[in-house]
């Protein structure tokens, strides 16, 4: 039986300082500022320093969350940290953060959904709050983007930045904190967005490397419209099976890919234009970070209050997809 509900109790990100803005891209590759703006709604990301991996931001962003918490790390349970761009292999990440941070009695492992996998590790740290096994877990969104991106591929390399965010799960009245979720997964798409080479299929080899094949490669009009509708469905069909109406939301924090895609859920949902956070603008796509970024940026902004609704919605390879409704403490 269920003990209680998992809730966000606490919020954080990190970026790096570097920017790269389109006009720097026009000097890398065959593209322009209007192009990218126009198409994405990005206007510049940023980029992590080489000799730093995600572990490093991932680290950041949950100091921050510590200090504002005022919480001891031996006191955290379980640390899953979302990324398809790990330090290494293995360890995992997750591992490199809890040493970092010097939490000594938490177990913790990394989470693979690409785009969605900060939605996918929320919803898998809430199971253990809400089971009973644990009183403090922490999710992370972590992605060193720029690692992975071939600056010569113009549909690519202006989409993803780097980036990190952070919360605290711990345990909530059954009214409150995250209330219903949906998450998919379609396997048959896979190949429109991925990374050929680097794992055991394809290891590394002068001919994985010197086909580029180490690199996102995508089909960049088939993963829109296929982000744009799913999203969009999924999100409106959580909203119905709880009996709610685009009008009983206070926020969307959706996937920050393409302005496109997130005006296609806005217009979904029939949500006030004026109840979702954007911030592809600034940060792009940073992948298992966008959520927790605008999360904690909302929060900055005091956009969400206590007992708010908050839907989290996202799209990406595998594909994967889902949303989460939270009624926020």
């Amino acid at each position: 039986m269920k003990k209680s509900n998992a809730a966000i109790t606490g919020v954080s990100h990190y970026v790096p300082e570097k920017r790269l803005t389109n006009a720097d891209l026009e000097k890398i590759v065959d593209t322009s500022e209007e192009w990218i703006r126009t198409r994405t709604g990005i206007l510049e990301r940023r980029i992590l320093d080489d000799g730093l991996g995600p572990s490093f931001m991932a680290t950041r962003a949950l100091e921050k969350l510590l200090d504002q918490k005022d919480l001891d790390p031996k006191e955290i349970d379980l640390i899953i940290v979302a990324t398809v761009t790990p330090d290494m292999m293995y360890p995992a990440t997750a591992c490199l953060v809890q040493n970092n941070i010097g939490a000594a009695n938490a177990w913790g492992f990394d989470l693979s959904a690409a785009c969605c996998g900060f939605l996918y590790a929320l919803v898998t740290g809430s199971q253990f709050v809400e089971s009973g096994a644990h009183k403090k877990v922490v999710v992370i969104g972590a992605d060193k983007m720029s690692s992975v991106v071939d600056y010569t591929d113009r549909s690519t390399c202006v989409l993803f930045g780097d980036g990190a965010g952070a919360v605290l799960l711990e345990p909530a009245e059954d009214s409150e904190g995250i209330l219903d979720f949906i998450l998919k997964v379609d396997g048959s798409g896979g190949e429109y967005l991925c990374q050929p080479a680097g794992g055991s299929l394809r290891p590394a080899s002068h001919e994985t490397v010197d086909a580029k094949l180490h690199y996102v490669k995508q089909d960049g009009a088939r993963v829109l419209k296929f982000a744009s509708s799913s999203m969009a469905a999924v999100s409106a069909e959580l909203l119905e099976r709880n009996g709610l109406s685009g009008e009983d939301i206070a926020l969307l924090v959706p996937h920050q890919a393409n302005k496109r895609i997130i005006d296609a859920t806005v217009r979904r949902m029939k949500l006030p234009t004026d109840r979702v956070i954007i911030n592809i603008d600034r940060f792009a796509n940073t992948t298992s970070g966008t959520i927790p970024i605008a999360l904690d940026e909302a929060v900055e902004q005091e956009r969400i209050k206590t007992g708010d609704y908050v839907v989290l919605a996202s799209a990406g390879a595998g594909y994967t997809w889902g949303s989460a409704l939270l009624k926020w403490v």
